[in-house]
């Protein structure tokens, strides 16, 4: 019985054994030391295996009817072997290679009980599973479970290191290219700028000079613009910038009747100038496609990449320009000009509610007239009537209903405008019933008489003299008013 079960045992040893040597020759592993946990791998190419693989096999293979090799003998590694970065924290991919390999010893002990338990009853299966379990410990492989090794190692920490330290280069490199367009943008922007107050600087030159031969000067000695010396002259029209035509980008196309207002097509030649190549140009000028006269231009004062000035002609000469001064998209104001090449007529929305509210007329180079609507009612509340540059007469809706109710009117007192009289209808019916004269006292206006006619007979009622604004005496001509 002894020789038996010592001839089982010796079975199950070599049964072991050559399932061992089998599963390292399956996964083109070696049998490692036990501190090694791997070996080359052996690159096979139509059944011939390459010399490096070769030599390095033969140098580290343990034949198999040598056993397990001791434990306790160094790892050797080869010069194809991962080495991480000796630099780099390795505590997380140990571990998780431990528990890979108690997990592989586990199953190859229950393959190795159960195989070796078939053959060789208890003495086989405990066999079996010393053999297998040192087996799955050492290589991380359970026999015949069809895993084909061990893989090789995880990419491993200074490999992504690298990955994102190259992806965090990129971003940086784009973040400077972003940088130097924002600052070639902003640079170009600037230049554009400054050569547009540079313009507007020679203009204001030009226009001093013009008024300083006319002897025009503010009190301070400072020479004015007409404009800043008296608001009531007419402004003159918008002065146009001789510009090379090569700087401008030509094409021709037709304008569809009703776009500008035209009863039929127009074909134009436009010309456009992009000077900070945005892709919105400036300004765009369009021409008559036959004779070349300039019809339109479209102006992008302020350099947003959005219209804001529209300028029309008419033989040539500037005959409207509409602008648009908040950066809605629609104008807001509307200049009109005469063959003189003075304004006219000056209409504005001040509120931005799409509708005129002011209205500036202009004749013979002087404001002759001013029209408002205060309340955006579309009703007019207010005229100003000017007579050579100097305030005439106004007339007012006082209370708001749609009627003109005070008329007042200015008489000029050395360089002052100063009120004359002031006609009130005060009770509402459409007829003029209160009348007051003023007088200038000591550089003051005051209130010097007060008529009024109480029954909108025509005829004065009720007369009242004041003297510096006090009254001093009444007389009252209707005895049904007696006592007031």
């Amino acid at each position: 019985m002894r020789m038996t079960l010592d001839r089982w045992l010796r079975f199950g040893l070599i049964l072991g054994a050559l399932t061992f040597a089998s599963g390292c020759a399956s996964t083109g592993t070696s049998a490692p030391d036990a501190g090694q946990g791997e070996g080359p791998v052996a690159t096979e190419t139509e059944g011939e295996t390459t010399d490096e693989a070769t030599e390095t096999a033969d140098a580290n293979t343990t034949s198999p009817s040598s056993g397990p090799a001791d434990p306790t003998e160094p790892t050797k590694k080869g010069d194809d072997d991962w080495d991480p970065d000796p630099k780099q924290p390795q505590k997380s991919e140990d571990s998780e290679d431990a528990r890979s390999r108690a997990a592989s010893a586990m199953d190859s002990m229950v393959i190795g009980g159960i195989m070796g338990g078939s053959i060789g009853g208890p003495y086989g299966a405990a066999a079996g599973a010393l053999i297998f379990g040192i087996y799955g410990a050492v290589t991380g492989d359970v026999p015949l479970g069809g895993g084909g090794g061990r893989r090789g190692p995880p990419r491993g920490r200074d490999e992504r290191g690298r990955d994102d330290d190259m992806e965090r280069e990129l971003e940086r490199e784009l973040g400077r290219e972003v940088a130097q367009q924002e600052t070639l943008e902003t640079a170009i922007e600037e230049e554009l700028r400054r050569q547009e107050e540079l313009l507007k600087e020679i203009d204001r030159r030009e226009a001093r000079k013009q008024i300083a031969s006319a002897g025009t000067q503010t009190s301070s000695g400072h020479v004015a613009t007409a404009l800043e010396t008296d608001p009531r002259v007419a402004p003159s029209a918008p002065k146009e910038r001789e510009l090379p035509p090569s700087i401008y980008e030509e094409t021709y196309q037709t304008i569809e009747p009703g776009r500008w207002e035209n009863e039929r097509s127009v074909q134009v030649l436009n010309r456009s100038l992009d000077a900070d190549r945005d892709g919105a140009p400036e300004e765009v000028r369009y021409h008559d496609g036959d004779s070349g006269v300039i019809l339109r231009k479209e102006t992008d004062r302020d350099y947003d990449g959005r219209i804001d000035a529209w300028t029309i002609y008419e033989a040539g000469l500037i005959a409207e320009v509409r602008e648009d001064n908040d950066g809605d998209g629609t104008p807001d104001e509307w200049q009109y000009y005469g063959p003189d090449a003075r304004m006219a007529l000056r209409e504005v929305d001040r509120d931005s509610d799409g509708t005129r509210d002011a209205f500036y007329v202009y004749e013979s180079g002087s404001l002759i007239l001013e029209r408002h609507d205060g309340d955006s009612n579309g009703a007019l509340d207010r005229i100003v009537y000017y007579q050579d540059r100097k305030l005439d007469h106004t007339e007012e809706d006082a209370d708001k209903d749609g009627a003109m109710d005070t008329w007042t009117t200015f008489q000029v007192e050395g360089e002052d405008e100063v009120i004359a009289r002031i006609e009130r209808d005060a009770d509402g019916e459409g007829t003029r019933d209160v009348f007051e004269t003023y007088e200038q006292v000591e550089g003051r206006t005051y209130l010097k008489q007060r008529d009024e006619d109480r029954n909108n007979d025509g005829e004065m009622d009720v007369t009242s003299v004041y003297e510096k604004g006090k009254l001093r005496g009444r007389e009252i001509r209707d005895p049904e008013l007696v006592p007031l």
